[in-house]
């Protein structure tokens, strides 16, 4: 099906990938996957365009 993001401006962007890169893009395309464990979206405040951002890891307690 294909991960889909709509921004704060109330445009849809899709999240594709293609090899280790992962790019999002405003027409859905064959490469389009879902959102990866451990990742999530962020959006750059100036453009809207979404990132992707990799969860930091939980600091375990001792």
């Amino acid at each position: 099906m294909g991960f889909e993001y709509k921004n704060s401006k109330g445009k849809t962007y899709y999240l594709n990938q293609n090899g280790k890169l992962f790019f999002f893009s405003s027409e859905k395309k064959p490469s389009a996957i879902d959102l990866p464990i451990g990742y999530n979206v962020v959006e750059n405040s100036k453009t809207g365009l979404p990132m992707l951002k990799k969860n930091k890891p939980l600091k375990e307690f001792q």
